[in-house]
């Protein structure tokens, strides 16, 4: 190769460098561009799913606030069914429980008593 050919050999390597190099820049930028906007929609999805979506903060709130709500009333059920349970007791083993139920439930009166009804 002569000087001539040489240096148009080179030119043309320059410029496809350059020319190269521009689209790469603008490819990359492109790129880089499209991966800040899925980024950001990445993030922007997440935060609608933590503040308002299925799962967000409100609702876990709104969840924890009725689990507390069901352990008061399970505690309620325990303490209501405590005490039937030694109703229950005490009208299996006790003549007293039952004779008590059967006055005021049924209006026993045993022999030798006198039944007063007082009107107001």
């Amino acid at each position: 190769m002569g000087c001539r050919e040489e240096a148009q050999h080179n030119e043309v390597a320059n410029a496809w460098l350059c020319f190269s190099t521009k689209n790469s820049a603008i490819v990359e930028g492109k790129t880089i561009k499209t991966y800040i906007i899925l980024v950001t929609l990445l993030i922007v999805h997440l935060q609608y799913r933590i503040w308002s979506g299925d799962g967000s903060l409100e609702q876990i709130e709104k969840y924890n606030r009725d689990i507390e709500n069901l352990k008061i009333q399970i505690q309620a059920k325990k303490e209501r069914n405590d005490g039937l349970y030694a109703e229950l007791y005490d009208l299996r083993k006790g003549q007293d429980a039952i004779e008590e139920r059967a006055r005021y439930e049924l209006g026993m009166i045993q022999p030798n008593e006198t039944f007063f009804q007082i009107l107001e």
